[in-house]
């Protein structure tokens, strides 16, 4: 019920992630991804638009359930949170190796669904000291309280 209060409303930042040099290279690790702009920092300083490395666009997205979680907490009543999805994502500035990153967050909605709730998130996601926020996206996560 809790919840359901903040349909329409900011709920609040999350605490900073650091994107490390060794975070970037284990999500490489973990999806195969190992061009050469996230992890090879010489070859990113010569020939990289950005002149340094930058971190995976799907590496900071991965962080958006962890961030949810610093931001929202345990909803009670609820037995298990499904990730349905996200609508709308965009990429909107970079990432780099090194920066710190954290997510604002508004409930959208918030709506009935079989066996418990289903929520959607408004997300900006935020590096230190940005002009714009560097990726956007609705967050979809499924409340089961059954």
């Amino acid at each position: 019920e809790a919840l359901r209060a903040s349909v329409g409303k900011e709920l609040g930042w999350s605490s900073y992630v650091e994107i490390s040099t060794s975070r970037v290279s284990q999500f490489a690790d973990a999806t195969n991804d190992w061009q050469w702009i996230h992890l090879d920092h010489d070859r990113a300083r010569r020939e990289s638009p950005f002149k340094r490395p930058v971190a995976h666009g799907f590496l900071s997205l991965s962080l958006i359930v962890p961030f949810l979680d610093d931001v929202v907490g345990d909803v009670g009543g609820v037995v298990s949170k499904i990730n349905i999805g996200v609508d709308d994502l965009r990429f909107k500035s970079p990432v780099f190796v090194g920066d710190s990153l954290r997510a604002k967050f508004s409930l959208l909605h918030l709506d009935d669904v079989k066996g418990g709730a289903q929520a959607t998130y408004a997300v900006e996601c935020w590096t230190r000291d940005a002009q714009k926020p560097a990726l956007t996206l609705n967050s979809i996560i499924r409340y089961r309280t059954a």
